[in-house]
């Protein structure tokens, strides 16, 4: 009986990419586990009776004729159920073992061929796809249409599960219409959806379809049109785990970046042909300023800045400490007479209370305040930079944009505020909730220094003389492909900051 169980589970732990389940021999022991759990039942039930009677009778009691010849017949129908079992799980493995070797050389095929300098891409994408003719291709219009559709054209290949977001579609939209406007960009998207085929069911074919409804691009039409040894290859080489990538493909089909997404959210179309020599430049003539903090999230920031206002950009979840925030700083800046404007971005992963706590400064007017997508671009942009960074081989203390952004995504990481304040383009002052809404509710302390130095100036000697003995920073990074930095200071006190792993699941 143990021994069938044994054989039973192991059935359910063949590895799935490997063997189906609706196929022989898998197929077949499917069909008999119930009748082999229906076997291990009855003669456990006849063996508990014998070993009942027996404890209660000790040495009195009889195994009858019957009793005997039925635990006999029911030894033998379970050893021949699991000898059965045995030789159906043998072909399993040899199938497993065959189907296994079958991938390591599609692997290996394909990754002669991505390696290899081509004429056109067309022999990669037609390597990507199944042979199957049930498997095709959808355009934009949601057509039919072959592969060689997309042959000689800068092709980026969008790699997602199905968890992509609705804000990460709309923000990508808008910049493939965007390349559409312009006639020097010129490159198509196609999606390649990843999905677990163990564990396909209507629910996902469903979700799959909603998506590819809303997407303005190529799509396969199925997820199982992509070959097995390409979704290995994706995985392995390119490094696809959770988060979505966009891996871009010249007109030759050569690989310019395994990883186009962090460059498009921070630099836009104008990053195209989206290579990594092109991310190289870009960093070279990049610097720590409000236009890269915020780039055109903001419509109204180049009026601002020409009009030489202090522009807050403040973020938390505590309404609370909002209102007192904005208060405060609205009465600084009429003592002062400045021009002063704010602007709440939220917090990134809490959609709901942000848009909740959005609602209610509206209502009460205490700053303007950035709609959901806006919010998710910010942050997922901060998150772009440090792993571009990362890959870039920046470390903290030779890297001032990495050593902001990491501050910013630490302030992130509290469930306190934080705020940033700006005049003109790089002159700045930062710190967390606490500290700043302290300097700002005593400035009759630093008035006179501010009429003096200039309010940003000011405020940061002020903030200077705050100690802050007790404090815990968190930095919260999400698995993702560009890797984790190997050394991160504490936004506060410049210390490492110590290294967990945490698993969370927010919903909301």
């Amino acid at each position: 009986m143990i021994d069938v169980t044994k054989c039973i589970v192991e059935f359910t732990e063949l590895p799935s990419e490997f063997i189906s389940i609706d196929v022989p021999p898998l197929s077949i022991a499917m069909a008999h586990i119930p009748t082999a759990t229906y076997w291990i039942i009855w003669s456990v039930v006849a063996c508990a009776a014998q070993i009942t009677g027996l404890v209660g009778m000790r040495h009195e009691f009889i195994t009858s004729t019957s009793e005997a010849w039925e635990l006999s017949s029911l030894a033998h129908k379970v050893s021949g159920i699991h000898e059965y079992l045995q030789s159906l799980l043998r072909l399993c493995y040899q199938r497993i073992d065959a189907d296994e070797e079958k991938l390591m050389e599609a692997f290996e095929d394909f990754k002669r061929t991505i390696e290899t300098p081509q004429t056109d891409n067309l022999k990669i994408l037609l390597k990507i796809f199944r042979k199957e003719e049930t498997y095709y291709l959808l355009n934009p219009d949601k057509t039919k249409v072959l592969n060689d559709v997309l042959r000689r054209k800068h092709v980026l290949l969008l790699i997602s599960d199905l968890d992509i977001s609705q804000e990460e579609i709309r923000v990508l939209e808008a910049l493939y219409k965007g390349e559409r406007v312009s006639s020097e960009l010129n490159y198509e998207i196609l999606w390649l959806p990843i999905v677990d085929r163990s564990t396909w069911n209507d629910g996902y074919e469903q979700k799959f379809l909603s998506l590819q409804s809303i997407m303005p691009w190529y799509t396969v039409n199925h997820p199982f049109a992509i070959e097995p040894a390409v979704i290995k290859y994706i995985m392995e080489v390119w490094g696809f785990g959770k988060k979505p990538i966009a891996v871009t493909l010249d007109p030759k089909g050569k690989v310019l970046c395994p990883n186009a997404l962090n460059m498009m959210w921070i630099w836009g179309n104008s990053a195209f042909p989206f290579s990594s020599e092109k991310k190289e430049s870009f960093w070279k003539a990049e610097a720590w300023t409000l236009e890269l903090l915020v780039d055109r999230l903001e419509p109204n920031l180049p009026t601002w800045v020409s009009q030489q206002k202090v522009v807050c950009f403040y973020g938390g979840v505590q309404m609370e400490w909002i209102e007192s925030f904005t208060t405060a700083t609205k009465g600084v800046a009429k003592a002062l007479d400045i021009g002063l404007e704010m602007v709440y971005i939220g917090k990134n992963n809490a959609k709901e209370r942000v848009k909740k706590i959005t609602g209610l400064i509206k209502e009460k007017q205490l700053s303007h305040a950035w709609e959901d997508d806006n919010v998710w671009f910010f942050w997922n942009r901060l998150e772009s930079m440090l792993y571009s960074k990362t890959q870039h081989g920046k470390t903290i203390e030779n890297d001032v944009i990495k050593q902001e952004v990491m501050t910013m995504l630490a302030y992130d990481g509290s469930e306190n505020g934080w705020a940033v304040f700006f005049t003109g383009s790089d002159e700045m002052v930062r710190a967390n909730g606490d500290k700043v809404l302290s300097s700002m509710e005593s400035f009759d302390e630093w008035e006179k220094l501010a009429k003096q130095m200039g309010f940003i100036p000011a405020l940061r000697k002020q903030l200077e003389g705050i100690t802050d003995d007790h404090h815990c920073t968190r930095l919260i990074l999400p698995e993702n492909s560009g890797g984790i930095p190997e050394r991160v200071q504490c936004a506060e006190c410049g210390r490492p900051m110590e290294r967990y792993f945490m698993y969370r699941c927010c919903v909301e």
